[in-house]
């Protein structure tokens, strides 16, 4: 039996009915995800101080699918098309992308990295990757590949649910 205050809590200070697989899951995820919003600032500065904290994602899906339109990139991050506008003139002007017109529509704008933003950013992203293996060294790796397996999942489902 639960004791219970006015407010409807239980003794612990939790609400009475809370599932707390959820709401440990729900913990766990508020700090991963402080901690990489503060770690994309971080990131994005190693590739250059100037760059934006939300510009890294965009560097990445850059160097992972390769040459993209404009309006596929802003679909892909779920902002307007002014918005993207706005990043990818920032990080042309920082020697990061370049635009040019597609040859298949003129008036779409195809979007690479540069060969400084690729080699940047393969700079970063090389380092970052050797931190997890150093962080995740104590793992097992088949608890690695579950973790990168539940975490596609959840994107997935994420995804799935924006749609």
């Amino acid at each position: 039996m639960h004791n219970t205050g006015a407010d409807g809590t239980a003794a612990d200070g939790e609400p009475i009915g809370v599932d707390h697989v959820f709401l440990a899951l729900e913990r766990e995820l508020a700090v991963f995800l402080r901690r990489a919003r503060a770690s994309s600032g971080e990131l994005a500065r190693e590739v250059h101080p100037d760059l934006e904290p939300s510009a890294y994602g965009l560097l990445m899906r850059l160097a992972d699918a390769g040459t993209q339109r404009a309006t596929g990139l802003a679909g892909f991050f779920g902002v307007g098309k002014a918005t993207m506008s706005r990043q990818l003139h920032a990080l042309e002007k920082l020697g990061l992308i370049a635009r040019e017109p597609d040859p298949a529509d003129g008036r779409a704008v195809l979007v690479r990295l540069t060969d400084e933003g690729s080699d940047r950013f393969t700079r970063v992203r090389t380092g970052r990757r050797a931190q997890y293996a150093r962080r995740l060294a104590s793992w097992d790796r088949t608890e690695v590949a579950e973790l990168a397996r539940l975490l596609h999942r959840l994107n997935a489902e994420q995804e799935g649910d924006e749609v």
